[in-house]
């Protein structure tokens, strides 16, 4: 099937694209779709034929659990096990934003994500297609739009150029504006931790918890 990029920085071809990638998602299709931070492809994180097509497309294996990203902060509260304190926290300050959140998941979600260990990634982007998006069709899975262990793109084209026709649709909102991968803060265990620092510093996150920056980067 050969594949489109979808000018969505023009009002028709955002509305094109758009309808072209609801339709996709909701036939278990993976599409690439731009966030704050990087390029994405993602699909529909119920739909776990589409979830494996993900990991197959990025050539990665269960062993790296794809995060989820959401259209709203009340969509996290059917998701998560428990909405705690700490979590109610980072998404009030950081989302929608450059921090993904690792939470218990709720129990018997019929999802599979990969070696989730009972815990899910979540994030909220800052991006106003990629929003649009998540509200049409419900939480997403996804990863960064590239081939595992090459450079995570920031444009549609250099995710064109790394999958090609194995996605059908792709919608370019033009660069990503932070162009480097979320902050991952794990907040599943008894202290939080940051797993990666990216977009937001652990320095601001402390601030936001009272916490030490240091305190956050003990693993």
């Amino acid at each position: 099937m050969p594949s489109t990029i979808y000018n969505c920085l023009d009002p028709e071809g955002r509305k094109e694209g758009l309808a072209a990638a609801v339709e996709a998602v909701r036939a278990g299709q993976c599409v690439v779709l731009p966030t704050d931070t990087v390029y994405g492809i993602g699909a529909d994180a119920f739909n776990n034929d589409a979830v494996a097509r993900l990991l197959a497309t990025k050539r990665r294996g269960p062993d790296m659990p794809v995060p989820v990203l959401v259209g709203s902060w009340s969509t996290i509260q059917g998701l998560v096990r428990e909405f705690s304190d700490t979590a109610k926290t980072l998404v009030e300050a950081f989302w929608p934003g450059g921090l993904s959140i690792v939470v218990p998941e709720a129990p018997s979600l019929p999802w599979n994500l990969g070696d989730t260990r009972g815990t899910v990634l979540l994030r909220m982007p800052n991006q106003p297609l990629a929003i649009e998006l998540l509200r049409e069709v419900g939480p997403m899975a996804v990863s960064s739009a590239n081939i595992s262990g090459h450079e995570p793109p920031t444009h549609a084209i250099g995710a064109k150029q790394q999958f090609g026709d194995a996605i059908s649709v792709y919608l370019d909102g033009g660069d990503s504006e932070v162009g480097e991968p979320s902050t991952i803060i794990d907040i599943s265990g008894p202290a939080p931790v940051i797993l990666r620092e990216g977009a937001i510093s652990a320095e601001r996150i402390g601030e936001v918890l009272g916490l030490d920056a240091e305190q956050l980067r003990r693993k």
